[in-house]
């Protein structure tokens, strides 16, 4: 497999993107679309490595999927299996969350521990404990990587998680749909995406509200879908190419994006004085002016999500001044740093000190271990031509706009992280006169 990008650096980026379907939306409900009795139909589907992956599984697994380019049709009616591959799930993390409609389905499932980035400790403690809220039972087998579970009865009860969880959440949500009576979610995370998991059910017949960090599902017998559903666009491809626009020195215009998605990344790029103009129906533009540095915190929507943060930290190294990243969701998110200083970046880890770590931080922290989560960046920095290493897919798309906005060649290795998250890369890249290819 080709697995490197050759990039001729240094030219501003100008024209139009029409931003794909969110991975993030399209793998949950290509999970949920198996809780339904009807086929299953999704636009906007993006046609993405994670999605072929997800859907190769569901194949084995005896689900018909067809795709007419981007609109996929599923029908589960002949899900056979309650045991997940454990060579297939190990490339997806999102396989976890088959734990919903296998339970419904056949009363027991068995599946290995997720794949995916390898961002840290991304404990699934606090998906296991609300599976066994809602008295589900569940135990590991360590000499295996093998997850049992049994549903002896429908779920009931309610959880209040410690941390707010983006896949914990969106499990539980599937979790319950079937429940008996009333199921209560607490603490829940906010993020848009799950918005459109509950949009999703809700259309074939759940009965599920939120009110902010609260869900609320009331038992249902049966989903069934009446209209195709469309996928939300993605928030971090529309970042990516906002941050290549502006720090290429270009001029960007992407679509069609709500302005609640990317609201507080559009006020961070205001904040350092980088153009960011609403053009209204979800158009946005995204061009340079001179920009400042920034003090950045990651938090849970609606805060400033931690797959944005590599993004502005290449941004970071066009801005004046000092500028402080603050990682809090993922224990290992700067594996990019290093190859950044390649191509001529000067960014150096700092500490910052934390008066209650293991409140303050949404992996599980460990007080014996030593952590890196701050980074200090100096700009101007003018960058020029490397060799790269991608170790995961946000750093993957951090380092090719690296290596767009640097003078002379660059040689990005392992974009197939990237390929798991970002439709047409390449197409779109070159749409907006950038020199990339694949070696």
């Amino acid at each position: 497999m080709n697995d490197t990008y050759i990039i001729q650096g240094g030219k501003p980026l100008n024209g139009h993107v029409q931003i794909s379907g969110a991975k993030n939306v399209a793998l949950k409900v290509l999970i949920a679309a198996l809780l339904f009795d009807s086929p299953v139909t999704l636009h906007n589907m993006p046609r993405i490595q994670d999605i072929h992956e997800l859907t190769s599984l569901l194949t084995q697994l005896g689900v018909q999927i067809s795709f007419n380019q981007n609109t996929v049709t599923v029908d589960s009616s002949n899900l056979k299996e309650a045991h997940i591959d454990l060579d297939h799930a190990a490339k997806i993390r999102v396989s976890f969350m088959l734990f919903a409609p296998m339970l419904y389905r056949f009363k027991k499932a068995i599946i290995p521990n997720p794949g995916g980035c390898r961002l840290g400790a991304r404990s699934i403690d606090r998906v296991i404990d609300g599976l066994k809220a809602l008295d589900i039972e569940v135990a590991y087998d360590s000499s295996t990587g093998y997850y049992d579970a049994v549903m002896t009865q429908k779920p009931h009860g309610s959880y209040v998680f410690p941390k707010p969880t983006h896949t914990g959440t969106e499990m539980m949500i599937m979790m319950s749909v079937f429940g008996q009576g009333t199921i209560v979610i607490e603490n829940a995370a906010q993020e848009p995406e799950i918005d459109d998991l509950i949009n999703f059910l809700n259309e074939g017949g759940a009965q599920i509200s939120r009110d902010e960090s609260t869900i609320t599902i009331e038992g249902v017998s049966s989903l069934s879908q009446s209209k195709p559903y469309t996928i939300a666009p993605d928030k971090i491809e529309a970042a990516t190419y906002a941050v290549l626009g502006i720090a290429s020195k270009g001029d960007v215009t992407i679509s069609a994006v709500p302005k609640h998605f990317i609201h507080t990344f559009n006020q961070t790029l205001k904040s350092i004085g980088a153009g960011v103009e609403d053009l209204g129906d979800g158009k946005w533009r995204y061009y340079y002016q001179p920009m400042h540095g920034a003090h950045i915190e990651t938090a849970p929507y609606p805060g400033f999500v931690t797959d944005w943060q590599p993004l502005l930290a290449v941004l970071l190294t066009q801005a004046e001044g000092e500028s402080t990243i603050h990682e809090r969701i993922f224990e290992n998110r700067f594996s990019y740093v290093k190859e950044l200083r390649k191509l001529g970046a000067q960014i150096t880890f700092i500490k910052k000190d934390i008066s209650d770590p293991g409140q303050h931080y949404h992996f599980n922290f460990d007080p014996k271990k030593e952590y890196k989560q701050t980074i200090q960046i100096n700009g101007i920095r003018t960058l020029h031509g490397g060799v790269l290493n991608v170790s995961d897919l946000r750093a993957g798309a951090t380092l090719a706009i690296a290596a767009l906005i640097s003078t002379g060649t660059s040689y990005v290795n392992g974009i197939h992280h990237l390929q798991r998250g970002y439709e047409n890369f390449i197409e779109k890249v070159k749409a907006l006169g950038g020199d990339i290819q694949v070696m």
